[in-house]
């Protein structure tokens, strides 16, 4: 009985309570972290069996809206004779469009000014400024119109540089969400060749990350001066997946 006795004198020593208590902590602590180390090599060795791939979509469309700035300019030493060229001009613009079948408020005016310069002789001459804007969305009349601009040229019209007309796509949201699933089973398809290629299987998605939609004209084609951008256009989003193998 005496060695109970002895323990339990050693016990009620402050010291050696302290001792035991910080042995006691120690101990929990050391259980508490070889249990959190172990699962964090099983959360690493499953995040090692994992693939990130890309996936891509793409889809020919044809534009919806048409959009063409003209701008076209009259120059004379008198700013009268500048003012009333643009108006014929104007009135030769209007013409075109209503013979292409146009109605008259698919042409607006946009913005008009005049500009003043004096040359070493000390003659001043005008610049009279006009910019009309047709918006349309009947895709196959501006295509028209744009084979025969020159014929405006040839009504004595003096077009400027970027007087081109530009298509656009303006339906992207109806489209969306197909092509991100289309571009997400592209990826899929790319997760389950790797998973082939290392005896796995593919498994959930992990991570996904949308990229930007382009919408670029199909073919290459530019705008510019003489020219106009094509109605046939591309959309195309690439999509980042990792997905989960098993």
């Amino acid at each position: 009985m005496q060695p109970a006795a002895a323990t339990n004198g050693v016990l009620r020593h402050p010291e050696a309570l302290r001792w035991f208590g910080t042995a006691a902590i120690l101990s929990v602590g050391m259980i508490a972290g070889g249990y959190l180390l172990g699962n964090g090599l099983l959360r690493a060795k499953d995040a090692e069996r994992a693939v990130t791939v890309r996936g891509l979509a793409e889809r020919d469309v044809t534009a919806d809206l048409a959009t063409w700035t003209i701008s076209y300019s009259a120059s004379s030493q008198s700013l009268a004779e500048a003012q009333d060229k643009v108006r014929r001009d104007t009135a030769s613009i209007e013409a075109f469009f209503k013979d292409l079948g146009f109605p008259a408020d698919a042409l607006q005016p946009t913005g008009a000014n005049v500009n003043s310069s004096t040359d070493m002789n000390g003659v001043t001459s005008f610049t009279v400024r006009q910019r009309l804007a047709l918006r349309t969305n009947d895709i196959a009349r501006a295509q028209k119109a744009v084979a025969r601009q020159f014929d405006l040229v040839g009504r004595g019209v003096f077009l400027e540089e970027g007087s081109g007309m530009a298509y656009t796509f303006t339906k992207l949201n109806g489209i969306k969400p197909e092509m991100v699933a289309e571009a997400t089973k592209d990826a899929r398809a790319a997760a389950q060749q790797f998973a082939k290629d290392s005896d796995s299987s593919v498994g959930k998605i992990r991570d996904a990350t949308q990229g930007y939609f382009e919408i670029e004209a199909r073919d290459g084609d530019a705008g510019g001066w003489g020219s106009a951008d094509s109605p046939y256009k591309k959309v195309r989003v690439v999509t980042t997946v990792s997905f989960t193998l098993d």
